[in-house]
C-alpha cells in the first residue's frame, strides 16, 4: 500500500485529495492523509449567510475563462449550481480626486480598443489621451528580461496610466503594486502581444475579431460563483473524502527524506510516506523543507506575501436604491485612502442579497496597509463605514457587518518571480516524490490553485506508477 501526505487543507490540497481518491477507487493501492493545521478545510473559501445575505470571507467567485473550477463543480455534481455574473450591470469605477470616474467602454482590463469613449473620459488627461492614440503606432518588442507591469505600461501610455488604472486593478487582484509584480508571471499575454504586434491596442483587437470568428456563441460572464456560496465546492469536496484521511488541528512540525520515502512529524507521532504534497502558503513550505534542501528553503522563502481584510456590509433598501449601477470601484494609492476597493454584492450576483438589501463588500490592506491588522474589528468597520461616506456620500449606517482577516495570504509575483520558479523546478528535480502546490506558484486565482492541486496529486500517481488507476467521481465517501 503506497501512502501520500498532503500538507495544508485550502482548496489546492483539497483538489489534491480529490485527484488521489479518485485514483483510489480506481483500484488503486493507496491511502493519503490531509494535514491542516487549522479547526476547517477550505482556506480562504468561507462562506456564512445571515438574514438572507450570503457572505463570502475571501473570493466570491471565479473567472469563468479559466476551466479548472468549472470541470471541478462539474465532477462533484455542481455544474447546476453554477451561476454567471450579472454583466449587464458590469460597470467598475476609479476613485479620481475624489469622485467616482466610471472605466470607459472598451477598455480592457489596461488595454484601450475604443477611440471615442477613451478620449470623451474625464479619466485621462488629454496628455494620456495622446499617448494612447501614438500607441498605435508602438513597434514589436520582444525581450527576455522581465520587468514590472508599471514599467510596461508606463511605457506604452505613460505614468498617469500606471497610478491611475494598473495599480488599483492589480492592487484589487493581488493586493500589490505594480511597480513591484512581474509582468510575465502577472500578464504574460500582453508580452506575447507587445512582442508579435507593438501595439498592445491593437493586439487586442486583432484577438477579439479572431475569438469572434472563431466562436460564434454567446461571450461567456466574466465571473461564475456557486449558488450557495464558494464553500459549496469545499463541502462537496469533503463529501467525497473519507473523514479518516483528514487530519485536522493537525500541525505538520517536520517533513524530513528518509531512504525512499518521507517521515512526516507531527505532535505527537512520526509517519512514513512514499510521496508528499505541500500545499501551503510558500514560507511554510520553506519552513518544512529547508532541513531537506536548504536552496528550495530559501527560494521558497523569497515569495513575499501581502495581507488583506474583507468587509461585509448591509444596508436598507433605501441605500440599495441610492447607490450608482455596477460591480463597484477602485482606489488608487494617490487618493490616499485605506479601502482598496469595493464591490456592490446585490448587483454582481443579485441572489446573495434580499430585494429589500443592499450588500457592499470593502477590501482592506494590501502592501501598504499592513499596519491595520492591529485594529480591532471595531475599529475596522468604522474606517471602511467612513471612507465609504466620504468616496459617495453613504452615511447610512450599516444594519450589520461581517469582517474576515487573511494574514499573509495573497502571494506577491515580484520580478523574476519566473525565474525564481525556474530554480524550485531545478531544485525539486532530484526529489521526484516531492510536490508543491498553492498560489506561490502560477496562478493566485481559484482555478490556479485548483489546477496545481490536481498537477501535485497526478505528479506522485505517475513517479509511483499509479496514473492509470483513476475513476469517475463518486457520489459520497465510503
Amino acid at each position: 500500500m503506497l501512502r501520500i501526505a498532503i500538507i495544508g487543507g485550502g482548496i489546492s490540497g483539497l483538489s489534491a485529495a480529490f485527484t488521489l481518491e479518485k485514483s483510489r477507487r480506481g483500484g488503486a493501492l493507496l491511502d493519503y492523509v490531509l494535514y491542516e493545521s487549522g479547526p476547517r478545510l477550505g482556506g480562504v473559501l468561507l462562506t456564512e449567510r445571515s438574514n438572507g445575505c450570503i457572505f463570502e470571507a475571501g473570493p466570491d467567485s471565479f473567472l469563468t475563462e479559466k476551466p479548472w473550477a468549472r470541470e471541478l463543480c462539474r465532477e462533484l455534481g455542481l455544474e447546476d449550481q453554477l451561476v454567471p455574473s450579472n454583466d449587464a450591470e458590469r460597470k467598475t469605477y476609479i476613485l479620481k480626486k475624489g469622485r467616482l470616474v466610471e472605466i470607459p467602454d472598451g477598455l480592457l482590463f489596461l488595454v484601450p480598443t475604443k477611440i471615442l469613449p477613451t478620449l470623451w473620459s474625464p479619466l485621462f488627461s488629454a496628455r494620456t489621451k495622446l499617448r494612447m492614440a501614438l500607441e498605435w503606432f508602438h513597434p514589436p518588442r520582444k525581450s527576455s528580461q522581465d520587468e514590472s507591469v508599471a514599467a510596461m505600461v508606463e511605457r506604452h501610455y505613460g505614468r498617469e496610466m500606471v497610478d491611475g488604472l494598473a495599480d488599483p486593478l492589480l492592487s484589487g487582484v493581488y493586493g500589490g503594486e505594480a511597480s513591484q509584480l512581474s509582468v510575465q508571471a502577472v500578464l504574460p499575454r500582453l508580452v506575447e502581444m507587445e512582442a508579435t504586434y507593438g501595439s498592445l491596442g491593437r493586439a487586442m483587437l486583432a484577438a477579439r475579431k479572431q475569438a469572434a470568428s472563431a466562436n460564434r456563441r454567446p461571450a461567456r460572464p466574466l465571473f461564475t460563483a456557486l449558488k450557495e456560496g464558494m464553500q459549496q465546492m469545499v463541502d462537496a469536496v469533503l463529501s467525497r473524502l473519507p473523514p479518516t484521511s483528514l487530519r485536522l488541528r493537525t500541525e505538520v512540525q517536520a517533513v524530513e527524506r528518509q531512504d525512499a520515502g518521507w517521515m512526516v512529524s507531527t505532535p505527537p507521532r512520526s509517519e512514513q510516506f512514499d510521496g508528499v504534497i505541500v500545499a501551503t502558503p510558500a514560507p511554510v513550505a520553506a519552513g518544512l523543507l529547508r532541513g531537506t534542501s536548504a536552496p528550495l528553503g530559501e527560494e521558497l522563502l523569497g515569495i513575499p506575501y501581502t495581507s488583506s481584510i474583507t468587509v461585509n456590509l448591509v444596508y436598507d433598501q433605501a441605500v440599495r436604491t441610492w447607490l450608482p449601477p455596477g460591480f463597484g470601484f477602485l482606489v488608487p494609492a494617490s487618493e490616499g485612502r485605506r479601502i482598496l476597493a469595493a464591490t456592490f454584492v446585490h448587483n454582481k450576483f443579485p441572489y446573495r442579497a434580499p430585494e429589500d438589501r443592499a450588500l457592499l463588500r470593502c477590501f482592506i490592506g494590501g502592501a501598504r496597509n499592513e499596519i491595520l491588522f492591529a485594529l480591532s474589528d471595531e475599529e475596522i468597520v468604522e474606517i471602511a463605514s467612513q471612507e465609504l461616506e466620504q468616496i459617495m456620500g453613504l452615511r447610512a449606517d450599516p444594519l450589520s457587518a461581517r469582517l474576515y482577516r487573511w494574514k499573509s495570504a495573497m502571494a506577491q509575483y515580484g520580478v523574476s518571480h519566473l525565474e525564481r520558479l525556474a530554480r524550485i523546478d531545478n531544485l525539486l528535480s532530484p526529489l521526484p516524490s516531492l510536490a508543491l502546490a498553492g498560489n506561490a506558484y502560477r496562478g493566485i486565482g481559484v482555478p490556479d490553485c485548483i489546477r496545481t492541486g490536481h498537477e501535485a496529486a497526478r505528479k506522485l500517481l505517475s513517479f509511483l506508477g499509479l496514473a492509470a488507476k483513476t475513476a469517475p467521481a463518486a457520489t459520497d465517501a465510503p
